[in-house]
């Protein structure tokens, strides 16, 4: 199966086989490796292997078996490595927090007081606004 690459994309590099991994699995459209700048113990990716950038341009079968090896070691990392939670993060673009523009989930085990900052005080929002945007999506779909 042929993917498009980005010959300067680290993620495209890894899947090549041209930079070393912590590989965890791998089959025909992903893989999955250990983060090597982790936020926990545990901290893996799960990669298209097609050089997509974002959740907006990556085909819907691809983002879904992403989200299938994101899940199998989500499975393992809570079995093996019994964290109080899990996070599974996709970022999309530089405001969000990717720094390799290449789409992929983190899976992240996290621990009580970790110190991880990806929460957030939920607070009322203005109900009209809301709206107004709901009405703009809804349309869009």
């Amino acid at each position: 199966m042929t993917h498009p690459i980005d010959s300067n994309c680290v993620f495209c590099k890894i899947v090549a086989g041209q930079l070393p991994a912590f590989k965890l699995l791998e089959d025909d459209t992903t893989i999955a490796f250990m983060d090597i700048n982790p936020v926990n113990r545990g901290h893996a990716l799960a990669v298209a292997k097609g050089h997509w950038p974002t959740v907006d341009v990556i085909p819907a079968e691809v983002l879904a078996a992403v989200a299938r090896s994101a899940q199998k070691i989500a499975k393992a990392a809570m079995t093996v490595l019994k964290p109080a939670g899990v996070n599974l993060v996709q970022a999309n673009g530089p405001a969000a927090g990717q720094s390799v523009p290449h789409l992929h989930i983190h899976i992240m085990p996290r621990r009580t007081g970790d110190d991880v900052a990806l929460n957030w005080e939920p607070t009322p929002g203005d109900r009209a606004e809301i709206e107004a945007v709901y009405k703009k999506l809804k349309a869009a779909l």
